[in-house]
Formats: structure tokens, C-alpha cells, sequence
């Protein structure tokens, strides 16, 4: 039996489609739009664009896996990031990562089971003088300490 949930994504994956004309080099366009659109790349969509394409699934599988913009399973509706550069670890990142490890229930790579929140860990900011640096909802928090952690989430759990 087919759920309303696979027709609608069936329909927004043709939406994505239909301004394609099926050639290889579609590919990453089209996984572009459709992580656009979803969010990430659900399974079906993967084998929606392979069919599309005239692709097997592990071509357009193993294409996504190479680059790290691309995500298989859903992201949270906020994103925390936290440094990991040199400056930032020196100056407390550990324990921020920490902090947030323990609020949110999740490490780096992970999203909360109630989609609300993502975790990663990024190689560096740019924002050494404000180290260690958090970026939540893609606003930047710098001279972080476990206690603004708990001030920037508030009471997640």
C-alpha cells in the first residue's frame, strides 16, 4: 500500500524533475535540489533521480557519498556547530562540546529524535579572536563557556 507521504514526495521529486532533461551530468544538480527540497536525500528520491537518469542506484549512491553537502538521513531544524580549529580547543571548545553533548542528548553527526536539533563539529570558523566559537541557527556565539551553552539552548531535554 502507498502512503500519502510517498505520493507527495513522488510528486515533489517530478516537480525537481521535470526541469531536467535526463543526462548524466544532472546528477549533482538534481541531488542538489532535491536535499534542497527534503532536506536530505531519502532512499526513494535516490532511486526516483536513478531511474530518471538511466543510473543504477549505487552510481547516484556512490556520487552523493563522495561529497559532504549531501545528508541521508533528516537534519535537525536548528543546527548547532561547534569549532574544533586550534584557538577554539586551547581556549575550551572540549567542554563546550561537551556541554552540548549532554543538553541535546546527541554527538557530533547526530540529530535528536524529535528533529529538532543537529550537532556537528566544524574545522574552524575563521573567528579565532572569539574563540571557542559556537554557531547556532547560523548566528555566532564566541567566548563560549558551558554556562552560555545552557543560556544560548536553554532547557532542551
Amino acid at each position: 500500500m502507498i502512503t500519502l507521504a510517498e505520493i507527495d514526495i513522488k510528486e515533489q521529486l517530478n516537480e525537481i524533475l521535470s526541469h531536467y532533461s535526463g543526462r548524466r551530468d544532472e546528477l549533482i544538480p538534481i541531488l542538489q535540489g532535491a536535499q534542497e527540497q527534503f532536506g536530505y536525500l531519502p532512499s526513494e528520491v535516490m532511486l526516483g533521480i536513478a531511474k530518471f537518469l538511466r543510473l543504477s542506484e549505487s552510481t547516484v549512491f556512490g556520487v552523493a557519498t563522495f561529497y559532504a553537502q549531501f545528508k541521508f538521513v533528516p537534519s535537525g531544524k536548528r543546527t548547532v556547530k561547534i569549532c574544533r580549529g586550534t584557538a577554539c580547543h586551547v581556549r575550551g571548545a572540549p567542554r563546550i562540546l561537551d556541554e552540548v553533548e549532554k543538553r541535546l542528548g546527541i554527538k557530533p553527526g547526530g540529530t535528536t529524535d524529535d528533529l529538532e536539533y543537529s550537532l556537528e563539529t566544524i574545522a574552524c570558523f575563521g573567528s579565532c579572536a572569539l574563540a571557542p566559537v559556537m554557531v547556532a541557527d547560523d548566528k555566532v556565539y564566541g567566548r563560549m563557556t558551558p554556562t552560555k551553552v545552557g543560556q544560548i539552548l536553554g532547557d532542551t531535554k
